[in-house]
């Protein structure tokens, strides 16, 4: 059973992870799976960062959403100094899409040391805040990491590594 096989007992998939994780593979199978899926950009909406997932999450069906707004809660205080969505809107955010029988898909990619260091430092900074984001908003909504590793190898699933708390 391949990972994207273990998603379909939701009906919401939030597939979120640093940048230059490997996700177009993941996210084809979710949509041979049934999914819609929908790309969100990498930058918030200006007034309401939370109202085109509002929007996405009323309507009908299965939905995978690739990127969201947890992004800038890890990037933004890394890049900016500060996050465009704050705690309250994320942990709505978990919530509704709990409400929607939903998962947040954390992926993770295995670096060897050498290839970490050329990532460089907001690299290393950015996947241990997506762990405290994810940790976090695991009291709200399932949460499942999945390693997605490098091109040549296969995504494995991590189940000791999820972080649903309830």
């Amino acid at each position: 059973m391949t990972p994207p096989h273990l998603l379909t007992r939701y009906r919401t998939v939030i597939v979120e992870g640093h940048e230059g994780t490997r996700r177009d593979d993941l996210v084809a199978d979710l949509a041979h799976l049934g999914f819609l899926v929908r790309r969100m950009p990498t930058t918030p909406h200006h007034l309401d960062p939370t109202r085109p997932y509002r929007e996405l999450l009323s309507a009908p069906g299965r939905l995978a959403v690739d990127g969201s707004i947890i992004r800038e809660l890890v990037y933004g205080p890394l890049r900016r100094g500060r996050s465009r969505v704050t705690w309250i809107q994320a942990l709505d955010f978990a919530e509704a899409v709990a409400e929607r029988d939903g998962v947040m898909l954390h992926l993770t990619a295995s670096l060897p040391a050498a290839r970490a260091r050329q990532h460089g430092e907001e690299a290393v900074d950015a996947a241990a805040a997506y762990v405290r984001v994810f940790v976090t908003l695991a009291q709200y909504v399932p949460v499942v990491t999945l390693d997605v590793g490098e091109p040549a190898n296969p995504i494995r699933a991590h189940p000791a590594q999820e972080y649903q708390l309830w």
